[in-house]
């Protein structure tokens, strides 16, 4: 474990520089084995293609958002503001950061994409420890969706909405969600990163205000 620890983050490190100073796209194995001082056959001894590679670099460059989602989530008074609250802390980050957050969660990474989560928090184990308990389980799905109806179970328990209700609200989040990070990833609207998280916020709410029939408190984008 101790080898295997060692070796991936030299790999992993490489592939931040690369990511860092030419962009996501332009990481490929022979690069990363040059950067890291290593033959391009060493990291498939690790890693199963360049996809997880770069799923794993990109979970380093997410820190910052994990680290914050706590603070976010804390504002809230019920569970569906901490649901949209967490909604604004996620589209914060993922719009500033598109091919990252598009890489980490939606990208093909092939078979149950949720042990790559389990396998870079074993490697990284210091990423976990200023993150409280109930957050944990959240950070440890890859699933958008999964995240949200998670959360949002919390407020049928809680009598704010039906099962129904929370179903149509975390559907249509995410697809709002997912719309606007292919339209900022593609560069197909003139919106930076501020307008974007306005535009998806604004929908977001909408939809929880038109799904519960009432208004709910909403954090720091009013």
């Amino acid at each position: 474990m101790i080898q295997k620890s060692r070796m991936w983050k030299y790999f992993i490190e490489a592939t931040v520089e690369i990511i860092q100073e030419e962009g996501i796209d332009q990481v490929t194995i022979r690069k990363v084995a040059d950067r890291a001082g290593y033959n391009s056959s060493t990291i498939y001894n690790y890693f199963k293609d360049l996809s997880h590679l770069t799923f794993f670099a990109s979970m380093t460059l997410m820190k910052e958002y994990t680290n914050e989602l706590a603070s976010y989530i804390e504002l809230g008074d019920t569970p569906l503001d901490k649901y949209t609250l967490a909604w604004e802390c996620f589209c914060k980050y993922s719009f500033s950061q598109p091919e990252i957050f598009h890489t980490i969660f939606i990208m093909d990474l092939g078979a149950q994409p949720e042990s790559l989560l389990e396998e870079y928090y074993d490697i990284y184990p210091s990423d976990l420890i200023n993150i409280p308990e109930s957050i944990k389980p959240i950070l440890l799905q890859r699933s958008v969706f999964k995240r949200g109806e998670s959360m949002l179970n919390s407020a049928v328990q809680n009598g704010l909405i039906n099962k129904n209700q929370a179903e149509d609200i975390n559907e249509m989040t995410n697809l709002v969600w997912q719309g606007m990070l292919t339209t900022v990833l593609y560069n197909r609207t003139n919106y930076d990163s501020d307008e974007a998280l306005r535009m998806t916020m604004k929908y977001i709410k909408k939809i929880i205000i038109n799904e519960t029939e009432k208004p709910v408190s909403f954090g720091q984008n009013k």
